[in-house]
């Protein structure tokens, strides 16, 4: 048998074992709010050809034996234990299993291992979850722009054994005839995010979206202190305001007024006293008696978790951010008139110098970096995806090797995982990171070092990427954020 067709047989068999994976990746997620993952990689809605192309990713960073078989073993382990909701590593876990029981690392799928990798399983799942389950907590979008319809979607892609957030309603101003079909063919088609995977229709009679099986209702208001939600069977109503219309306490207190709010969460950057969350570095403030909060901008969620690394294992001294931004809906797309500065000029045929509040506002989550870093911002005419460029002088020198290899850890193992990743290909371009769960992606490549100065490149999809961070800002203040196994650990520069 020549190389050609053994090489192809062995394909043939991983695509089997990955089309084993699916219902089961389906079924966790659906029956039990288990989030699978490899490495950080998550698994639900990937194809057979995905699923084997994360392995091949995975083994190629050199994190260690990545191999099908174990990966289907332990989802088939889970799949009969039955987790509650949480977010589970299936290679941690296979690794954490071999380092306790000293197998080899090609044997999971062996009937007798088998049996004794599902009662690891069992006894650190019960040890860790519990029994415990909640009630699902009731979630109204308040405008459903860009940002609106990506958390739609992922809400209703989680909506899962309904123990954690469920998607009730949205609340947008009437835009004239065909309203309903229009908002729903928003939700099913994107130009930068593909179509929604699954089925979007309308009720018309009773004004719902129904989104794979979820229904929306969709309430028409232009006062957000005049709606009462209890009508439509709401009850502490956790309202996000992605208007930007009120972004102070004052003006996003008028949504408690309505009837059914218990709090507010306001995706843009608040001002005054507003705290502002980035998960990942500040979100373990959040009380239960802050009814308002805010989830801060895409910039600042992408650019604080790298920079409280930095200066966690090099101390910062000072920096400046610039951010190459993709354009937004708040320019113009030809030459006209414009409150700001330069943005009335055409944001597709331009570039745009223009403000930032990003390197300002990471002292909010980030105190200790408070007068430290300077902004600036160039909007180009991309629909999205944007790069953060951190120019930062060190408490102590570093070299590109060292760093590089610091924050490469720190986006596998540490408790900042879900916030940075990272990557070194010569060949990746901005449309790479459109779909990233991650807030920022370090581009190893393209770091710079001498002595005590650092460059660093950090790319973010700033609508996807942060709609991410927003709903961890939303399961933190629902109390559903779910239990992560293996538990993430400190990474030190040296270790």
């Amino acid at each position: 048998m020549n190389d050609f067709v053994v090489h192809r047989n062995e394909w043939t068999h991983k695509e089997e074992l990955a089309e084993r994976m699916i219902p089961l990746i389906g079924s966790l997620t659906r029956q039990r709010d288990v989030v699978t993952s490899l490495h950080g990689h998550r698994l639900l809605g990937l194809s057979t050809t995905g699923l084997l192309e994360v392995h091949e990713r995975v083994a190629a960073l050199g994190l260690g034996h990545s191999d099908v078989r174990d990966t289907l073993a332990v989802l088939e382990a889970l799949h009969r234990i039955g987790p509650g909701r949480s977010s589970l590593d299936v290679a941690r876990l296979a690794a954490s299993f071999r380092e306790d029981s000293g197998h080899s690392a090609s044997c999971l799928d062996e009937p007798k291992v088998a049996d004794e990798l599902e009662t690891y399983l069992r006894r650190i799942v019960a040890s860790t979850l519990g029994e415990e389950s909640q009630e699902p907590t009731d979630v109204v979008l308040y405008g459903f722009g860009r940002i609106g319809r990506l958390l739609a979607r992922i809400l209703i892609t989680r909506t899962g054994g309904g123990s954690g957030l469920r998607l009730r309603a949205i609340v947008v101003r009437r835009s004239g005839e065909h309203d309903l079909m229009k908002r729903a063919s928003l939700l099913l088609r994107d130009s930068v995010h593909g179509r929604f995977e699954g089925s979007v229709d309308v009720d018309e009679e009773n004004s719902q979206i129904i989104a794979n099986g979820t229904r929306i209702q969709v309430i028409y208001s232009d006062d957000p202190a005049a709606i009462d939600y209890t009508a439509y069977g709401m009850s502490n109503v956790i309202v996000v305001d992605n208007t930007g219309r009120w972004r102070d306490e004052a003006g996003l207190a008028q949504h408690l007024q309505s009837r059914g709010v218990a709090r507010v969460l306001l995706t843009a950057p608040g001002k005054g006293e507003l705290k502002n969350i980035v998960h990942g570095i500040n979100d373990d403030t959040i009380t239960d008696s802050d009814t308002i909060l805010s989830a801060a901008s895409c910039t600042t969620n992408a650019i604080t978790p790298v920079l409280k690394a930095v200066n966690e294992a090099y101390g910062i001294v000072r920096g400046h951010v610039e951010t190459v931004h993709a354009f937004t809906n708040d320019q113009n797309l030809i030459d006209n008139m414009h409150k700001g500065d330069r943005r009335g000029r055409s944001a597709v045929l331009n570039m745009v110098i223009t403000e930032t509040g990003a390197a300002k506002a990471v002292s909010r989550a980030l105190p200790e970096l408070t007068g430290k870093l300077t902004g600036s911002a160039i909007r180009v005419p991309t629909p999205n995806v944007s790069l953060a460029v951190l120019h930062l002088t060190l408490e102590r020198a570093a070299n590109t090797e060292e760093i590089n290899d610091y924050l490469r850890r720190i986006s596998l193992h540490s408790k900042l995982r879900q916030q940075i990743d990272y990557v070194e290909s010569p060949e990746v371009v901005s449309t790479d990171f459109v779909g990233s769960h991650r807030a920022g992606i370090v581009d190893g490549l393209a770091t710079v070092t001498h002595d005590d100065s650092v460059v660093l490149y950090v790319w973010y999809d700033n609508e996807y990427g942060y709609s991410c961070q927003v709903i961890r800002v939303l399961e933190t203040m629902a109390g559903s954020h779910p239990a992560v196994l293996p538990a993430r650990r400190e990474v030190t520069l040296s270790a």
